[in-house]
């Protein structure tokens, strides 16, 4: 039996008011980028900071695309390389409008139950937790990476099958207002914030700011859906004004605080994985998680949370996080075969700010090492963080210490400040770019040793990542608790 299509020609001309040239062939995903195409997909050529798509259409329609979105004055040229759907002039960038309306169409087509996730920290995570928790239930649709922005969020629409059960959309901003449209295109029935914190602060004036501009999700919600919002965050009170302001019907808490809805009454933090104790709305629930850290503990009742909302099997969503893995760059573990021995990675690469780096240095404080082991912290700026900036980086060190950490190493100038505020007995090598540090990080390494690499992407901590892997790689099988303490 074929599948269904998700695009006919009839319904991408409806959406997005294009004329078709050419004959389209079935159109099953959607695309913005040609090195990710897949046959089938329908390519929009949108236009990007540094390229315009249009320069990409050949490429995409040799490719296999189903066919290629361009603006009417490229129709004509293009419509020779293969079939195109021609969009009419009028906005800053047709192509991204057409797909904006392909977004909307596919959220008016579909009965699933859509869950918007934002929070300065953990939202991704949060995403990939709800994702694997629902698609043991039913046919679920997510965010890929994290595609949260004015184009991520409608091209993940644009990709979500009509006959989806349960859809899942992680919405971001660095600036007040952003998400206001893109809640208002994916329209939820259930929105969580995980939590508040500095991020971006340089684009606010003030961390009430950034919680107003993260309440902005709760606009979207359609009418008597579910706000859910982290009882334990200092800006809970802004946020419930928010949530109490928009059209909840229901607004749902959860944390560790005593009158959150979805309690934590314990958290048992073990190095490879968690024990959760906790009441769901009255009801008592323990389960693992699969992935350690107590702030992934934590954003795992806003998980459950969800799943009550949404009337999910809150039996089964508990043993759908027994298996739980952390995606790429936040909290990927490895081993490492070192000099005789072994160590062991923790991939925090993608992304950092002041609460990150401090949740991922107790993570890290909870991995047991070897007999000489050390626990090593590889850090790269943060950025985005205004005038505060050399502040955030130099009060690291009380988590450094907080956590026995016995090594830092640095990347970048505003990790220097990090590095001169550490004792000399905890500092490593600090280095002006990632690249700079890898040799340094590479050979420092020994048996038993525990090493965390985290910073902001553009940082390119990844490539220290990289670099450990390439020298070290030892047999991935091996399980990692070869490195977890007794219980």
């Amino acid at each position: 039996m074929i599948d269904a299509p998700l695009w006919t020609a009839d319904s991408l001309a409806a959406a997005t008011g294009g004329r078709l040239r050419g004959e389209a062939r079935p159109i099953t995903g959607a695309s913005i980028d040609t090195r990710s195409l897949q046959p089938g997909d329908l390519f929009f050529a949108i236009r990007g900071e540094a390229r315009d798509g249009h320069d990409f259409v050949p490429d995409a329609l040799k490719r296999g695309a189903g066919a290629a979105v361009v603006s009417e004055p490229f129709a004509a040229e293009l419509a020779g390389y293969g079939p195109v759907l021609a969009v009419p002039e009028g906005a800053d960038d047709p192509v991204l409008d057409a797909m904006r309306r392909l977004g909307i169409a596919a959220r008016a087509r579909t009965d699933a139950a859509i869950v918007a996730v934002t929070g300065s920290v953990g939202k991704t995570g949060t995403k990939e937790a709800l994702r694997h928790v629902l698609a043991a239930q039913g046919a679920t649709h997510a965010s890929v990476a994290s595609y949260n922005n004015h184009w991520g969020v409608p091209l993940t629409l644009a990709r979500m099958p009509a006959a989806t059960r349960y859809g899942v959309f992680e919405i971001g901003m660095n600036h007040p207002a952003e998400i206001l449209p893109l809640t208002a295109m994916v329209r939820p029935d259930v929105a969580l914030i995980t939590t508040v914190e500095p991020v971006h602060i340089e684009h606010f004036r003030s961390l009430s700011a950034i919680a107003d501009a993260k309440g902005e999700i709760f606009s979207g919600l359609k009418p008597g859906g579910v706000a859910v919002i982290n009882r334990d965050n200092p800006n809970f009170s802004r946020l419930l004004a928010h949530a109490q302001a928009s059209r909840a019907g229901r607004i749902v808490t959860f944390g560790e605080h005593p009158e959150a809805d979805v309690r934590g009454n314990r958290i048992v933090m073990r190095p490879d994985l968690s024990v959760v104790d906790a009441t769901v709305m009255g009801i008592p629930v323990t389960y693992q998680l699969g992935t350690p850290g107590r702030h992934v503990a934590q954003n795992s009742l806003g998980v459950m949370a969800v799943a009550h909302a949404l009337g999910a099997d809150l039996a089964r969503a508990a043993l759908s996080l027994a298996a739980l893995k952390p995606p790429v760059g936040r909290g990927e573990r490895t081993a490492l075969a070192v000099k005789g021995g072994e160590a062991f990675l923790v991939d925090e690469s993608y992304n950092a700010n002041p609460a990150s780096i401090r949740a991922a240095l107790a993570t890290l404080a909870g991995i047991e090492t070897g007999s000489r082991g050390r626990r090593i912290a590889v850090l790269g700026d943060m950025l985005e963080l205004g005038e505060a900036a050399e502040r955030h980086h130099r009060e690291l060190a009380d988590a450094v210490a907080a956590n026995g950490i016995d090594l830092v190493f640095t990347a970048g100038g505003l990790m220097r400040h990090l590095f001169e505020a550490l004792p000399l007995s905890r500092r490593g090598v600090s280095a002006a770019t990632a690249p700079d540090l890898v040799d340094a990080v590479v050979s420092t390494l020994r048996p038993g040793d525990a090493v965390m690499v985290k910073g902001s992407n553009s940082i390119r901590m990844g490539r220290i990542v990289e670099a450990l892997k390439a020298r070290y790689a030892s047999d991935p099988t091996r399980r990692e608790s070869a490195h977890a303490a007794a219980p």
